[in-house]
C-alpha cells in the first residue's frame, strides 16, 4: 500500500475529490482535485487520501494523480469506493518538526467498518460502528482510530460494536458530516494498539 513508512496525525486538511479513475493493471489510477494549503504539491510525495497513504504522481494546478494498488482496493472496498465524483479526505504526510496534533496514523488501513447508528447530542455526534472482525482487540474506551483518514477517540465500546464522538467542527471540515448509517468506512486501528496486540500473540485478535 507504499513504497516508504510516512506518518500522518488524522487532521483533515482538505475535503477533495476524485476527478476521474481509470484501470491500471490490478489496480487503479486516480486523478484528485485538491486545494491543499501550503508549497505546490511535489512528485513523489506521500498523500493520505480517506487515510490511505498514496504517492503523488503528475501534479499539476489543483490536482495530483496516484495508483490505488490492488491491495488497497481489496482493504478499501474495491472499485465501488473508487469512484469518479467521490469526495475524500485529504492530509499531507509530516515532516521532521511539524507538531503532532491528532494521533500517530500511518495511512495502512485495516478493514472496513459499517456505521450503524448517528446519534446527536448537545456539543457532539455520536456514530456507532459494528466492531470489525478480528479488531476487537484493538478498539478500547478512550483509544484511537482513524476512520476515513480522521484521527477520532473511541467514546463507549459494547457488544460488537463502538461509538465515536465528533465534534460539529470535524464533522464540517471532513466527509463524515456526509455519511449515513449503511455506509462503510475505510478504519486503521491506532499504532500502540497492533502492537500490542501482535505481542499478545496469535488468536487475539
Amino acid at each position: 500500500m507504499r513504497e516508504r513508512e510516512q506518518m500522518f496525525t488524522g487532521l483533515i486538511e482538505e475535503i477533495g475529490r476524485l476527478r476521474s479513475v481509470a484501470t491500471r493493471g490490478r489496480g487503479l489510477r486516480v486523478v484528485v482535485e485538491h486545494a491543499l494549503p501550503g508549497e505546490p504539491v511535489r512528485p513523489g510525495e506521500s498523500i493520505a487520501v480517506d487515510g490511505c497513504c498514496l504517492t503523488a504522481v503528475a501534479p499539476a494546478d489543483g490536482t495530483f494523480s496516484a495508483d490505488v494498488s490492488a491491495e488497497t482496493l481489496s482493504r478499501t472496498g474495491g472499485r465501488s469506493r473508487w469512484r469518479a465524483g467521490r469526495r475524500v479526505n485529504l492530509e499531507r504526510s509530516l515532516r521532521a518538526g511539524d507538531r503532532l496534533g491528532g494521533h500517530v496514523v500511518l495511512g495502512h488501513v485495516d478493514a472496513l467498518v459499517r456505521l450503524q447508528a448517528i446519534r446527536r447530542l448537545p456539543g457532539d455526534v455520536r456514530l456507532r460502528f459494528a466492531l470489525p472482525a478480528g479488531g476487537s482487540h484493538a478498539i478500547v474506551e478512550k483509544g484511537s482510530v482513524a476512520l476515513d483518514g480522521v484521527s477520532l477517540t473511541v467514546a463507549r465500546v459494547g457488544s460488537g460494536w463502538f461509538e465515536v464522538a465528533v465534534i460539529p467542527e470535524t464533522l464540517a471540515r471532513t466527509t463524515l458530516g456526509s455519511r449515513r448509517p449503511g455506509e462503510s468506512l475505510a478504519i486503521e486501528y491506532d499504532v500502540l494498539a497492533r502492537y500490542a496486540q501482535r505481542a499478545a500473540g496469535p488468536g487475539r485478535g
